[in-house]
């Protein structure tokens, strides 16, 4: 056997042990004995009366077909016994059947009860859920907020959100009622404790959104304090899941991104800007609300074609003006996951032998920011590469 495979052989079998170990310590473990017990001794039992004067029973293939036709109260009639003691081995699995399948059926019904028990209550662990978007925190609005995530992210849907939250099982009930969240996933508890993360699977999630969570009484520096250490905790878990973070403090800004947090929504000082200009009566309220409608969706990024890497500005907004009928008002750089860009751009860096240039290299790198927007940068701006454009759709 090869070195490598050695260690896998270990764990498969440490695997195999451990399943063992928990079938027998389980309360399953005394009926897939019984069961297992009842068809061996029946199906040999049978077979050695009939074997030589049924042509019905030919083989232990055929003892165990009837067997299992037997116990399970089918009955296809088939295979008969004809000899005293084949039949009186019938009676026995008939009556033992009967007793068995309502334990099997009772284990099932007992499995789904406390399966739906643990997913009402938050209990459930989603070891099988992969892909995922996890939204950490709750607001009273939360219906609205899952449609409208769900409405911008087309390649989700309300199988794949799961909610991680400390409110009470009730609320999630009610927000499963609405029959396009029925399937919504939930976990309950702290999503700054590692333990629960790791029940809402989160080493396999696509992406996470930190809510500013207005379900506790905390006050607005505990919630900001709170959102920190959580990015903090899943960083520490995967530095690749694509997080965002709604901060209601900029003050907790440089905080988060000194861990790569790649999207920092400041919801208060978004809203004091746009009252600004209200005061003003400039209008710019209305244009922001009607760029970022959810439902109109006007203002979008799109993935820049892989020709366009390198190409100008110029070419690219004829591209989208001719192909998407949208007009190309900007470009956001460094999009994606920050701290694989960060990674590239290092190796990018290194490639220079000139040592100069090498330390304005890293320097460059050290001061690189995720999805950064550049508006109007010119007919002659170079597109770069992870760059996404900034469109407004007719």
């Amino acid at each position: 056997m090869p070195e490598n495979d050695a260690p896998t052989t270990n764990r498969r079998l440490r695997r195999l042990s451990r399943l063992l170990t928990r079938l027998v310590r389980s309360r399953t473990y005394p009926v897939v004995l019984a069961i297992l017990l009842v068809l061996t001794l029946s199906s040999f039992g049978v077979l050695l009366f009939e074997q030589k004067t049924n042509t019905s029973f030919q083989s232990l293939g055929d003892a165990v077909w009837w067997t299992v036709v037997t116990a399970a109260t089918v009955g296809y009639g088939d295979k008969v016994p004809v000899t005293t003691g084949g039949r009186l081995v019938g009676v026995l699995v008939m009556v033992f059947g009967v007793g068995l399948v309502g334990m099997v059926t009772g284990r099932i019904a007992s499995w789904l009860v406390e399966w739906q028990i643990k997913e009402g209550s938050g209990l459930s662990t989603q070891k099988k859920t992969k892909g995922h978007f996890i939204i950490c925190g709750w607001k009273q609005e939360m219906s609205r907020i899952v449609k409208d995530i769900l409405t911008v992210n087309p390649d989700f849907s309300d199988e794949d959100i799961v909610l991680v939250s400390l409110v009470e099982p009730a609320k999630v009930e009610n927000l499963r009622g609405d029959p396009e969240l029925q399937n919504v996933r939930f976990v309950r508890g702290d999503y700054v404790d590692e333990t629960v993360l790791h029940r809402a699977n989160i080493k396999q999630a696509a992406r996470v959104l930190i809510l500013a969570d207005t379900s506790t009484q905390a006050s607005a520096q505990e919630i900001d304090a709170r959102a920190v250490m959580a990015v903090l905790t899943i960083k520490s878990l995967s530095k690749y899941i694509y997080t965002c973070v709604e901060l209601i403090d900029s003050k907790f800004k440089r905080y988060l991104e000194n861990v790569h947090c790649d999207e920092i929504l400041l919801s208060r000082e978004h809203n004091r800007i746009l009252l600004a200009n209200a005061a003003s009566a400039s209008g710019i309220s209305h244009v922001v609300h009607e760029l970022i409608d959810v439902e109109k969706g006007s203002l979008v990024t799109r993935r820049v074609p892989g020709r366009f890497v390198g190409d100008t500005f110029d070419n690219l907004s004829t591209y989208f003006r001719e192909v998407d009928k949208s007009i190309l008002i900007g470009i956001l750089e460094n999009t994606g996951n920050i701290f694989r860009r960060k990674r590239e751009a290092l190796r990018e860096a290194q490639k220079t032998p000139d040592v100069a240039r090498l330390v304005a290299n890293l320097q460059a790198v050290k001061e690189l920011r995720g999805n950064q927007p550049v508006f109007n940068p010119g007919p002659d701006y170079v597109i770069k590469l992870n760059s996404r454009a900034i469109l407004i759709r007719s």
